[in-house]
Formats: structure tokens, C-alpha cells, sequence
């Protein structure tokens, strides 16, 4: 572990927090040096459960933790302006021409958060791959690469066998939240737990009537709606 930062105090007003302090880890498996941000808690934890998994062969490694509002709002505005791929429910690119913005919305919700909504916001939260049988630069974080014949389905596998000892779990699963299944999404569950029911919806929409986002007025007409689906509604433990 290296330095300390700490989450964005707009992100950390959306959780009636101050700010918590991220820690900085490396990751020993990409091919040149990558540093990532993690809550202090789930660093610790990730660190014990990625030597167990290389006890196992298995080269745990991180391909997204901690991400600033700022981030996740370049991610939703790539997809909403056509800049980025935009997938359905199956995994099939969309052709986002001739959508209404409600329709834009809902697609881009399956597999994107809300900027200010997006759990990696918190530092509890990563995806993760298996490096000794894909490069990062080669994943696209679709189902595919997680199921059977997929390079990470052992370490999937692995994850639903042995991520329960050191505190993570998957919080999106097919039909238990609205987010599609994301089987490279795990959770550190004793700190996001704390965090998820402290959400507050209005320091959510004034954050997003001051950003520069797309779709924000198709967002904020249904955004308690939005919440419920795409925020609150998530598998458990």
C-alpha cells in the first residue's frame, strides 16, 4: 500500500460521509506499473484474497476500483453521445439512432451507473480478471469471458467459492438486481453495506443539474425511480 487520498467531498455529500481515505495499491500482474485506489478496509481484504487466489494459480488482478464522479461521468456522456459502445440486455450493440432519451437511458443503466451512483465511487468496490489467461488491454468485461470456456470462468469459479472468507460478494446478478450480471463486479459487503443505505437521492440531483451530463433532463424527470432500480436494488450476500 502507498498514499492516501481521499473520495471527492461532492461524491461523499451523497452518503452524509466525509470523505473516506483511500489507500493506493499496485497491481503486480499488468505489464507495466498500475496503481489503483481502494477503500483502506477493502485494500486489505483484496490483498489477502489475491494470495490465496495465487496459491490456487490464480493471478487476481484489478482492472477498475476506486472511480471519481468525474470518471463515471465521461463514461456515461461517451455512450450517450455514440463515442462508446452501447450493449443490451444480451450483450448485442445497440445502434442508438433513433432511441428516445428514455429509451437511452434504460440501455445505458444496464451496464453503466449514474455518474454519482456508481458504487466504485466508494472504494469498496472492483472488477477484477484472471492476468495469467487474458491481458487487461484484451478484456471487454462482457459474460462471455466468465462462463465456461471464457479465460476468467476459474477464476469465477474461485470467486464464488472463496470471495465469502474475505468479505466480497457479487451484488449484481441476473435476476436480483436491474444492472445486468456483471460476474468481474465484486463488492467489499462489511463497508458498502454501511454506505449503500445512506444514499440521498437529492444531493444526487443537485450534483447532476450542476454537471455537464447528457440526458439530464430525461435522468432527473424519473430519477427516485432510477434509484430504486438501478441503485437499491442489488443481490445480496
Amino acid at each position: 500500500m502507498l498514499n492516501t487520498s481521499t473520495i471527492s467531498p461532492a461524491t461523499a455529500r451523497l452518503y452524509g460521509l466525509e470523505p473516506n481515505t483511500l489507500v493506493e495499491i499496485f497491481s503486480p500482474y499488468h505489464s507495466q506499473e498500475t496503481r489503483f485506489q481502494l477503500e483502506a478496509n477493502t485494500a486489505l481484504a483484496f490483498e489477502a484474497m489475491a494470495a490465496k487466489a495465487a496459491q490456487d494459480g490464480i493471478h487476481l488482478a484489478i482492472c477498475s476500483a476506486y472511480r471519481p464522479f468525474e470518471r463515471q461521468l465521461a463514461i456515461w456522456n461517451a455512450k450517450a453521445s455514440g463515442k462508446r459502445v452501447v450493449l443490451d440486455a444480451f450483450e448485442q450493440q445497440i445502434d442508438i439512432k433513433g432511441l428516445t432519451d428514455n429509451q437511452l437511458v434504460d440501455l445505458i443503466l444496464l451496464w453503466s451507473a449514474l455518474p454519482g451512483a456508481s458504487r466504485h465511487h466508494w472504494g469498496t468496490d472492483i472488477d477484477v480478471f484472471d492476468a495469467s489467461q487474458i491481458d487487461a488491454k484484451a478484456l471487454r468485461l462482457i459474460e462471455v469471458e466468465y462462463i465456461e470456456g471464457g479465460p476468467c470462468a476459474k477464476l469465477h469459479s474461485w470467486l464464488k467459492d472463496n470471495a465469502h472468507d474475505f468479505g466480497f460478494y457479487f451484488p449484481f446478478q441476473r435476476g436480483q438486481s436491474a444492472v445486468s450480471p456483471e460476474p468481474w463486479h465484486i463488492s467489499y459487503f462489511p463497508v458498502s453495506q454501511l454506505l449503500l443505505p445512506q444514499f440521498d437521492t437529492h444531493e444526487l440531483a443537485i450534483l447532476l443539474k450542476n454537471s455537464d451530463m447528457l440526458l439530464k433532463d430525461a435522468v432527473l424527470s424519473r430519477l427516485s425511480t432510477l434509484v430504486d432500480e438501478y441503485v437499491l436494488r442489488i443481490a445480496k450476500p
